[in-house]
């Protein structure tokens, strides 16, 4: 899908019959650019970069699994088109992924408002990510959330900077107790760079 779409519309929807025959086809496509999308930072986060077509496909697979029709589409919508970037910008769900539930709870715990301190770095500029929405995702007790759906907005300097091959890429943490950063691929880089305008 192009840059230019922004929006999710229930017209792009297909059926849960002709999505089920259609499905693997479409996960197989889609497996090479999310692969492109995923890049790991540290021992336990990923960012998960999200784009028109990962959002279409997770609202096609609600629909399938939750079987909510037709009633269901617009809370669907309204969940996930939050998260098609809108052209100068990128978008990330972040996840740190700890299989042991014990562990993932201690690791959760000493990781208090790093959605506040993860980055796009764009040669020396580092861009902080913004919560998508207004719910708080660390608690009282100081626990953060394990997922979190962040928006990098990006000047058109920025922009060009990140289109330009000279150009170093990373992400990053700046948490005390999480600081990690990574390297973007250039096949990476030019994925991402398809949801500029």
């Amino acid at each position: 899908m192009t840059a230019s779409i922004r929006q999710i519309s229930a017209s792009d929807l297909l059926s849960d019959a002709e999505f089920s025959k259609v499905r693997k086809a479409r996960r197989a496509a889609l497996l090479p650019i999310k692969r492109l999308r995923r890049v790991h930072l540290g021992p336990h986060c990923t960012f998960y970069f999200e784009c028109y077509d990962t959002m279409l496909f997770q609202i096609q697979e609600m629909l399938l699994i939750e079987k909510g029709g037709a009633a269901q589409i617009p809370d669907e919508l309204a969940a996930y088109n939050p998260l098609v970037p809108q052209g100068r910008e990128l978008v990330a769900t972040i996840m740190f992924e700890v299989e042991d539930p014990v562990r993932r709870a201690e690791v959760l715990a000493r990781l208090g408002g790093v959605e506040d301190l993860l980055y796009v770095k764009i040669g020396e500029t580092k861009i902080y990510g913004l919560a998508d929405g207004d719910e708080e995702r660390t608690r009282d007790d100081g626990k953060t959330s394990a997922v979190h759906f962040l928006h990098f907005p990006l000047a058109p300097e920025q922009i060009a900077q990140f289109r330009d091959p000279a150009t170093t890429i990373m992400i990053g943490s700046d948490h005390e107790s999480y600081a990690h950063m990574a390297l973007l691929s250039p096949a990476t880089r030019a994925e991402l760079a398809r949801d500029f305008s």
